[in-house]
């Protein structure tokens, strides 16, 4: 689903960046779970502080200046018609507790995805319900 066609203002902008934020974040979880036992590899994750800051300075832009800016950081970087890319960066502490104790590692993993998926969840009712709202105008 092309989520950036839903986009009517800058909250539903926000919202959709978490959503497709999220969904990139569960491929990239779910991966680390399915591949933990090949030799050698290296668990990765997704900037959240970084995209959280950014989402942050945003949000005090648009505060300030009535305009929503998102700027490009080192892993994710913002293209044109609402589109955006992140890049996986290495989990050095999921990494630590694959070499030291699976189990433990499997179960950060799914807490992990469990936070992703009420973040997304949250993030896809407020998108909906602003949606409702708007279409009960119209």
């Amino acid at each position: 689903m092309n989520l950036t066609s839903l986009i009517t203002d800058n909250i539903a902008e926000i919202l959709i960046k978490i959503i497709e934020f999220t969904q990139a974040r569960q491929k990239i979880l779910t991966h680390n779970i399915v591949n933990h036992h090949n030799p050698g590899f290296i668990p990765k994750e997704l900037g959240v502080d970084e995209f959280s800051d950014l989402l942050h300075d945003a949000i005090d832009e648009y505060i300030c200046t009535q305009r929503l800016v998102l700027c490009d950081t080192e892993n994710i970087k913002f293209g044109i018609s609402g589109s955006f890319e992140v890049k996986p960066i290495p989990d050095e502490i999921s990494k630590k507790l694959l070499d030291e104790n699976r189990d433990e590692y499997i179960e950060h993993q799914i807490n992990k995805l469990w936070e992703n998926s009420l973040n997304q969840k949250f993030a896809a009712e407020l998108l909906k319900q602003k949606q409702e709202i708007l279409s009960s105008y119209y």
